[in-house]
């Protein structure tokens, strides 16, 4: 990033300074690309949420269909969206009604590929239903956007036309991300830059940035193994209730507290060093009941007495440790 901001000058510019700049962008599109291994395009833009502005807004199809348990940001994007319900504690939307819903017309339905408040890996790479799910939108003429921002540089990237990822979910900086698209022809341009799919200058030292976080390495360069964090898990879940929808991740759980409320346990949490959430970190500050966690079946009283607690790379052994003895202490 340091070497971003000494090149000073708009990529878009025609100069020689402004070259420079265009061809350090364009390496470091060309790198992220590489690190998540897609051959399609990319459009830089300022996180996940821009990124699903673009493809819900500008995706050459009739309807927008969403899940029920997407990010607040889906459902700012397209308020207007027909809205798939998950059965109660199941992975995957119904599947009978998404077809209904394909049916009605060419459509672009955006699914996460884990879920931002459980950890519910709901399109993963290699999966029967996954697969199944990708051809079921694409027999019908329709158009997959899977929003990775939770999965992008932990998980391989699943099988669809449109791809939601975020800089500062694996370890990159704030304010950049980018819409991955299988080919340009399925967005309509708006004009401005990255070839006319977005306004505003580009972030030239944030893109490094990004470039950078992907190549220092996934899950496998974290502090903590992958053993190690679903043992953690497992510890947490089994002092309080876990909330578990099916196939699961390993560094975000929903857990439970028999009696204390969720906004009670933030603020002791805190005092003790810990910085959990109550819901997407977008929405948690509103002290309402969680969507997700309501479309996802669980009944209100668990759902009010649930937190989640996410692992990032730099999280320690040490540090689950101290959390699960905090965690037994409040139980």
């Amino acid at each position: 990033m340091e070497e971003g901001f000494r090149l000073w000058a708009n990529p878009s510019s025609p100069h020689a300074e402004g070259r420079k700049a265009r061809a350090a962008l364009e390496d470091a599109r060309e790198r992220i690309k590489r690190s998540l291994g897609w051959d399609g395009e990319l459009i830089f833009t300022s996180g996940a949420s821009e990124a699903l502005w673009i493809a819900l807004g500008r995706a050459k199809a009739k309807r927008r269909i969403v899940s029920a348990v997407e990010h607040d940001a889906v459902f700012r994007a397209a308020p207007d969206a027909e809205v798939i319900p998950i059965p109660p504690f199941g992975a995957e939307p119904d599947r009978e009604a998404l077809g209904e819903a394909l049916g009605r017309g060419k459509a672009i339905f955006a699914l996460q590929s884990l879920n931002s408040e459980t950890g519910t890996r709901m399109l993963d790479v290699g999966s029967e239903h996954s697969q199944d799910l990708a051809r079921q939108v694409r027999a019908a003429s329709g158009l997959l956007l899977a929003d990775c921002s939770q999965s992008a540089g932990k998980r391989p990237l699943p099988d669809a036309d449109m791809i939601v990822v975020s800089a500062h979910k694996f370890g990159g900086p704030i304010g950049i991300g980018a819409l991955l698209v299988r080919d340009f022809s399925l967005l309509e341009p708006g004009g401005g830059h990255e070839r006319g799919y977005r306004q505003g200058t580009e972030n030239l030292p944030g893109a490094m940035g990004m470039a950078a976080a992907l190549e220092a390495g996934g899950l496998d360069s974290w502090a903590t193994s992958e053993s190690e964090r679903l043992d953690f898990g497992q510890t947490i879940w089994a002092a309080g209730e876990g909330i578990v929808m099916g196939p699961q991740c390993s560094h975000i759980f929903a857990v439970a507290h028999p009696t204390i409320s969720a906004q009670a346990l933030l603020i002791r949490l805190d005092a003790m060093g810990f910085a959990v959430s109550a819901g997407s970190a977008c929405s948690s500050g509103t002290l309402k009941k969680s969507r997700v966690l309501d479309a996802f079946g669980v009944p209100d009283d668990v759902a009010a007495r649930t937190i989640r607690v996410s692992l990032g790379w730099s999280t320690t052994p040490e540090e689950l440790e101290r959390f699960a003895e905090a965690w037994g202490s409040l139980i």
